[in-house]
This record gives C-alpha cells, sequence and structure tokens, in this order.
C-alpha cells in the first residue's frame, strides 16, 4: 500500500512536471511569435518613418514605442517565470511543479494577448504602410538614374580629355558630387525620401550638365576660335573706317556750325584708343583660350563685342550726322511735317467721340505745336543750328506719342 502510494504521488508529480513544462513551452512559442511580429512590425515603422514626416506618422512612431514599453514589461515577466523554476531537477516537488506552471501560463497568456494588440496596431497601420512603400518605390529609379549619370558625366569627361581637353572645371564638379553620392547611398532610412528623392534629381540634373559640357567642348572650343578670328577682323575694320572720320569732321565744321559738330570733335582719338585696347583684350582672348580658361574666353570675347558695338555706333555716328544735316538743311520742311502729322494725328484721336478735348491731352499737343513754331523760326538765322532743330522735333515726337499712348491706355481701360 505504502509503495503503490508512492508511485502514485510520484506519477503525480511526473503529471504537473509535465504540464509545467507545456506551460513552459507554450509560453516559450508566445514569446518567440511576440519578438517576431514587434521585429516585422519595426521594419513597417522604418518605412513610414522613412518616406513620411505627417503627424499620423510620428503618432505611429509613438504608439509603436509604447507598445515596446509593454512587450518589455511581459517579457521580463516571462523571462522571470522562467528563471525561477527548474523544470528539469530530478527532486522539483509537485507543488512547485503547479506553480511554475501557473505562473508561465498567465506570462503566455499576457504575452499572446500584447501580440494581440500589436496586430490590431499593424492592422491600423496598413493605409500609411502602404502610403510609404509607394514613396519609396520612388527612390531606386531615382538613385539609379543618378548613378547612371554620373557614369554618363565621367564616360564624356574622359572622351573630352583623349581630345586634349584639360577640363578641369568640369572635373572639379564631377568630384564636388561625390559626397552627395554618399548620402545617396546611404538611403531613405536615413535621410528621408523627399529628401533622397531630390538629392537623386540634383546629383542626375548637374551630372548632366557636366556631361553636356563635356560633349559640346570641341564644338565649344571651335566656336570661340570662330568668333576671335571674327572680332579681330572687325577691330582692323573699325580701325580703317575711324581713320575716315576725319574727312568727316572736316566737311561738318565747313559748312555747318560749331554746335552741330563739337561733341563729335573726339571720336577719331577715342576711336583708335578704343580700338587698340580692345585688341590687347582679344590678344588676352587668345592666351585664355590656349589655356583652355573657357570661361575668362567668354567673358573677355563680351567685353571686346561690347566695347567694338560702342566704337561702330561712335564712328557711325559722324557719317550719321552728316548724312542727316545734309538733308535738313536741303530741305527742313521734310522734318517739320513728319513732326505736324504726328501732331495732327494726336489730335484726332483726342477729339474721337469728343466735342472738346480733355485739357491734359489738349495743354501737351498745344505746346508741341508751339515748339515746332519756335524751332522754325530758329533756323531763320545766318548760321542755323540744324543739329538742334532735328534733335527738338524728335523730342516733341515723342512728346506726342506719349499723348497717344496716354488716350489708348485710357480708353481701353474704360
Amino acid at each position: 500500500m505504502t509503495t503503490a502510494s508512492r508511485r502514485w504521488f510520484g506519477g503525480r508529480d511526473e503529471s504537473r512536471r509535465a504540464d509545467a513544462q507545456a506551460a513552459k513551452d507554450a509560453a516559450a512559442a508566445a514569446f518567440y511569435a511576440l519578438d517576431t511580429a514587434q521585429r516585422d512590425l519595426r521594419i513597417s515603422i522604418e518605412t513610414i518613418a522613412a518616406a513620411d514626416g505627417s503627424p499620423a506618422a510620428r503618432e505611429a512612431t509613438e504608439g509603436f514605442a509604447a507598445l515596446g514599453r509593454r512587450i518589455d514589461e511581459v517579457s521580463h515577466v516571462y523571462i522571470e517565470a522562467v528563471d525561477a523554476h527548474d523544470l528539469d531537477r530530478v527532486d522539483l516537488e509537485g507543488s512547485a511543479a503547479s506553480q511554475a506552471r501557473q505562473q508561465l501560463t498567465r506570462a503566455k497568456d499576457e504575452l499572446v494577448r500584447v501580440q494581440g494588440e500589436l496586430e490590431r496596431f499593424a492592422q491600423g497601420l496598413q493605409p500609411l504602410l502602404d502610403k510609404a512603400e509607394t514613396q519609396l518605390a520612388r527612390v531606386a529609379p531615382a538613385r539609379e538614374r543618378a548613378r547612371a549619370a554620373l557614369l554618363a558625366a565621367s564616360d564624356a569627361l574622359d572622351a573630352a580629355r583623349a581630345r586634349g581637353f584639360r577640363a578641369d572645371d568640369l572635373a572639379a564638379r564631377l568630384a564636388a558630387l561625390g559626397p552627395e553620392l554618399t548620402k545617396l547611398n546611404q538611403g531613405a532610412a536615413r535621410h528621408g525620401v523627399q529628401e533622397t528623392v531630390q538629392r537623386a534629381d540634383r546629383i542626375l540634373r548637374d551630372a548632366e550638365a557636366v556631361r553636356a559640357e563635356a560633349v559640346r567642348l570641341p564644338e565649344r572650343a571651335a566656336e570661340v576660335d570662330r568668333r576671335l578670328v571674327s572680332l579681330r577682323t572687325r577691330a582692323q575694320a573699325l580701325r580703317n573706317r575711324a581713320d575716315r572720320v576725319d574727312p568727316v569732321l572736316s566737311e561738318l565744321r565747313r559748312r555747318f556750325s560749331a554746335a552741330c559738330w563739337q561733341d563729335l570733335q573726339q571720336v577719331p582719338q577715342e576711336a583708335v584708343r578704343d580700338v587698340a585696347r580692345a585688341e590687347e583684350r582679344l590678344r588676352e582672348a587668345g592666351r585664355a583660350r590656349e589655356e583652355q580658361r573657357w570661361a575668362d574666353v567668354g567673358a573677355l570675347v563680351e567685353e571686346v563685342r561690347d566695347a567694338l558695338e560702342a566704337t561702330d555706333e561712335a564712328v557711325s555716328a559722324a557719317q550719321d550726322r552728316l548724312t542727316r544735316l545734309e538733308a535738313v538743311a536741303r530741305d527742313p520742311k521734310v522734318e517739320v511735317e513728319r513732326t505736324r502729322f504726328a501732331i495732327r494725328d494726336a489730335q484726332r484721336l483726342a477729339m474721337a467721340g469728343r466735342s472738346v478735348p480733355e485739357p491734359r491731352h489738349a495743354r501737351p499737343l498745344d505746346e508741341a505745336v508751339a515748339r515746332v513754331e519756335r524751332a522754325v523760326a530758329g533756323l531763320e538765322g545766318r548760321h542755323p543750328d540744324y543739329w538742334a532743330f532735328l534733335l527738338e522735333m524728335a523730342d516733341v515726337r515723342g512728346a506726342v506719342h506719349r499723348v497717344v499712348d496716354g488716350i489708348r491706355a485710357e480708353r481701353g481701360q474704360g
């Protein structure tokens, strides 16, 4: 009876130990399932955080952190329960096994309950996750386009150098993209989707600009050479034309009053000086071309072009002045009639649809008529200032045109 009882109670202890071990296994399974679910959800949260900076995304991150603290709590309870009971001990009593089973079962139930919370939280994140994954899908193509553009720029630079172009400025610009490429490779998880895509676009744009300029270098060099030749030819032609200004000035001095030509006295000397200065700049541009300092070449070429245009206008002014003065000296009525026609046209416009013109329109037009009469009277002297006459007629027409513009603007608004 005693032996049978011992076996019966020993069998009971074994059963309790088996139940405790089963509870331990179930709790372990729940623990690992929760850990796996948490790690999977962390990936989703990181995806959302990388792609979305909205308040909803920040709230999701905060919610996940709160769940993480809850998971830490229940995991700690589970680990304490496991550490508190050695189910492999030979002398483990039945009561201890029962207590272990109860604690492990409670720990498992808590783990399962928190995993349910985690799953519900994950379901609520799905819209944010879908949006984030859509955003992240933009990153890889943008990054690949940027890398391809960098490679194309590098190849174009190598090709240009093989043809004898140093292209140091282009190489420096390409090298400056290196740090940006490093950040691009670090990805959206570190820098965010928007910033990463924008960085990829900037690299693409800058690399493409370098590539295009490298490809165009031979054409650019040929264009610069053509412009330098053209400007040298133009400078020489202007020097020759400047030598012919003196005879024109002599004709002006002989036939017209001093007021008609005094402002042109210095044109020949200034033209020679300005052409010489332009030729010096052209020599500088030539040296810059040999050294492939393209930016300096471009600036010097533009400076020379502007200087030669100004000199051209000054040299042309003398002949133009003589031509205009000869015409007005032969028949000033042509200029007078041209001005009076403009006045009459403005007067008709001012009277259109009215019996009396607006004073603000009539006054300047009446003054224009008076100015014409005074200018005509000024030609009656022995040495008329035809140049002053021409300038006055042009100024009168300008005043008339301003009145016309004002009338049209007012009526257009009406």
